[in-house]
């Protein structure tokens, strides 16, 4: 198994996170060698500056945290933070049309984000807490067939974030056509093995040095 920081997408998407929060995630980062920062899109040029010399990925999100934004304006959010210099995009998905059984529509609009970003990474957050296990397969199916890069569990804004048991669910469908991003409600390191053993290649988290550092976070947000 890689180191625990390997996994780690240090994340800051708090509505307040300003500039100098930012540096601190980028720093932090760069200390603790975590694989990625995640922020919104208005950070992502200052996070490429900030990690110019690193090897640490820049993830923006995408129709964040609702999903409910009209296709067009994900697909122009995802060109202009990968324009900015986002190596990685984390969606949300349409889920009104996925729990209306919208599903080409669910699938076109995740087709459409992954051509427009062309080589970049692409994750779909279902945000599980809404969902039914059937809607959460149903889901599941969908990026695969669009050809997204993850699945991902949560936004961390909904009623609940990562549990053991969605990931094995998704696991059970993705087997190995896709990856999985676990992320919400994660804050210590025995728990984020769990969903590494499972089979989840990256944890999204705000508490990623106290992760790697064997310290448990009383930290409440994403």
């Amino acid at each position: 198994m890689l180191p625990l920081s390997n996994y780690i997408d240090h994340t800051l998407l708090k509505p307040t996170a300003s500039e100098s929060d930012i540096q601190v995630l980028c720093n932090e980062a760069i200390q603790n060698n975590f694989f990625a920062v995640c922020v919104n899109g208005c950070y992502v040029n200052l996070c490429k500056m900030l990690l110019a010399t690193s090897n640490i990925q820049i993830a923006s999100v995408i129709g964040f945290p609702l999903g409910a934004a009209a296709t067009i304006s994900k697909v122009q959010e995802a060109k202009c933070a990968t324009q900015d210099g986002a190596d990685e995009i984390d969606m949300v998905l349409n889920i009104a049309w996925l729990k209306d059984k919208k599903y080409t529509l669910v699938k076109d609009e995740i087709a459409a984000v992954k051509n427009a970003i062309g080589n970049k990474i692409l994750k779909v957050i279902i945000e599980t807490c809404y969902l039914t296990n059937d809607e959460k397969k149903r889901a599941t199916e969908l990026i695969i067939e669009a050809k997204a890069d993850f699945v991902k569990t949560s936004t961390g804004f909904g009623t609940n974030g990562a549990t053991l048991e969605d990931v094995a669910l998704i696991k059970s469908i993705t087997q190995n056509s896709i990856q999985i991003k676990a992320s919400g409600g994660i804050r210590d390191a025995e728990t984020a093995l769990k969903y590494i053993e499972l089979g989840v290649t990256r944890i999204g988290t705000s508490n990623g040095v106290q992760i790697v550092n064997g310290q448990i976070s009383t930290n409440q947000s994403y």
